[in-house]
């Protein structure tokens, strides 16, 4: 029993229309299910990937009508997208034309850049991890598209019990240690998933103000387990005295939520079945795809959701 690395990571966005084409038609990502949070139906839950929504690439955002993150510890500093070389990252220099150039870190060249809320972003030259498929559409070469997430750095107050629940419940498997702002980045490796796309760096702000979320940041992290597994997962948290949500059915993938002891919302997300469970692969993301259960509602949830 083990997991696999980044499932997904689902931030907020108060413009889901500017979103939508900064993703779409800047990142050069695809809309691979366009649906609704199934907590809150007013809210779009928008998924973007690479070319087959392989789990591992998807960059996920409610459209939720909140203020902009007030920055601060207890959350994602920043979330980390893969490509392949140094050559890519001048290519999206010059395509992004951030205020700061390419940079080293922790012996890995990155871009750093925000999308048009402030979503902290990082794109990593990293040729590891998981197989990806271009985007036939993306208006992005296909050399240079984004490849997956990873790695992801969080930010926590205290250091000792995230650290357990990383190392003795969730196995992961501390890796190094590396200097980031004059602070330790402690690096994790997220089962056998190699590379940046199974990690997590984690730096510890003690007495920093605690984040407030908002539009621009990261609502949680969800990483990857299969369904074989999860229920083992939900057994282990349980004997572990870890509070969490139970089994949850998202059609797509089956879902567990906890916090771990700094209150960062993690999720353990199945591979299976995947997106194409009730779309053609050429369909993905053309219209609004709901579960089973809120298919009933669809024309009152249509109604209440604002065209892209």
């Amino acid at each position: 029993m083990k997991l696999h690395g980044i499932h997904h990571v689902t931030a907020i966005t108060a413009r889901a229309g500017d979103n939508h084409e900064f993703y779409t038609h800047r990142l050069g990502m695809r809309l691979v299910k366009k649906t609704v949070n199934q907590d809150d139906v007013s809210a779009y839950h928008l998924f973007y990937a690479d070319g087959t929504g392989t789990p591992g690439t998807d960059l996920t955002f409610f459209d939720w009508p909140a203020a902009r993150e007030q920055h601060g510890t207890a959350g994602v500093a920043c979330t980390g997208l893969r490509v392949d070389t140094r050559a890519t990252l001048e290519w999206w220099h010059r395509r992004l034309k951030p205020p700061h150039g390419i940079t080293g870190r922790d012996g890995r060249q990155v871009l750093d850049f925000e999308d048009p809320e402030g979503q902290r972003l990082c794109l990593v030259a990293d040729a590891t991890g998981n197989e990806s498929t271009p985007w036939g559409q993306s208006p992005v070469p296909p050399e240079h598209q984004i490849r997956g997430l990873g790695p992801i750095w969080l930010k926590v107050p205290q250091f000792e019990d995230t650290d357990f629940v990383f190392r003795e419940v969730l196995n992961f498997r501390p890796v190094r240690t590396y200097e980031l702002k004059g602070r330790d980045a402690h690096v994790y490796q997220i089962g056998g998933a190699p590379g940046a796309a199974g990690e997590l760096h984690l730096l510890v702000e003690p007495g920093a103000r605690v984040v407030r979320q908002g539009a621009g940041g990261v609502h949680h992290i969800a990483l990857r387990t299969s369904l074989a597994d999860h229920h083992a997962w939900e057994k282990r948290l349980s004997d572990a005295g870890i509070l969490h949500s139970g089994p949850v059915d998202r059609f797509w993938f089956r879902s567990l939520y906890f916090r771990e002891p700094n209150g960062i919302l993690l999720e353990l997300a199945t591979d299976e079945p995947g997106f194409t469970a009730d779309e053609s692969l050429d369909s993905l993301g053309q219209t609004l795809s709901l579960p089973p259960f809120l298919e009933p509602r669809r024309r009152e949830i249509e109604a209440g959701l604002r065209p892209l």
